[in-house]
């Protein structure tokens, strides 16, 4: 177990800040903040916490409601600085603005089960392809809510976001 932990700390989690995405406003499920909705008795956030923190250097939780809930925590929280609940790309943006390692991983709040060597994973495909981001995917399908991005795409993201865009394909 030792030597497992070891090999996780000389990874590249020491480059990484970690951003749990719970800004949304839960339109799906009627307006319910779906962090603190309960799985297996802890509310989903806790769940990603656990699964995120061994990956990750830091830990970021963007949130435009219950902040005082989410600060609890014990991780720095933020809201979007992009108004009208924008979107993950509005939640990667601040996120982005607030971090201090070189790149940032974006995880949702809604997702407890987030694989053990999610960060590793998307590290390798940014490394192999010399990308300034990766990607999660499963066969086909896209998952860009998971994703691993270099923090000097900033200016690139704040643009998009200024001429209005929204959509993470799009950007």
């Amino acid at each position: 177990r030792r030597a497992l932990h070891r090999r996780a700390m000389t990874g590249p989690r020491t480059a990484i800040t970690g951003i749990v995405l719970a800004g949304g406003q839960g339109r799906r499920m009627g307006g319910v903040d779906k962090g603190w909705v309960e799985l297996a008795g802890a509310p989903m956030i806790v769940h990603v916490l656990r699964r995120l923190a061994p990956q990750v250097e830091e830990i970021l939780i963007n949130a435009n409601q219950n902040l005082e809930r989410y600060e609890a925590l014990g991780h720095a929280v933020f809201a979007d600085t992009v108004g009208g609940f924008a979107g993950p790309l509005a939640g990667l943006h601040a996120g982005m603005t607030h971090a201090t390692r070189e790149m940032v991983v974006t995880v949702p709040c809604d997702s407890p089960f987030l694989p053990a060597d999610l960060v590793d994973r998307l590290h390798a495909g940014l490394v192999a392809k010399r990308a300034q981001l990766a990607v999660a995917k499963t066969f086909d399908q896209p998952h860009p809510v998971f994703a691993l991005v270099r923090r000097d795409v900033l200016p690139s993201l704040a643009a998009f976001l200024e001429r209005g865009g929204r959509k993470i394909d799009a950007w």
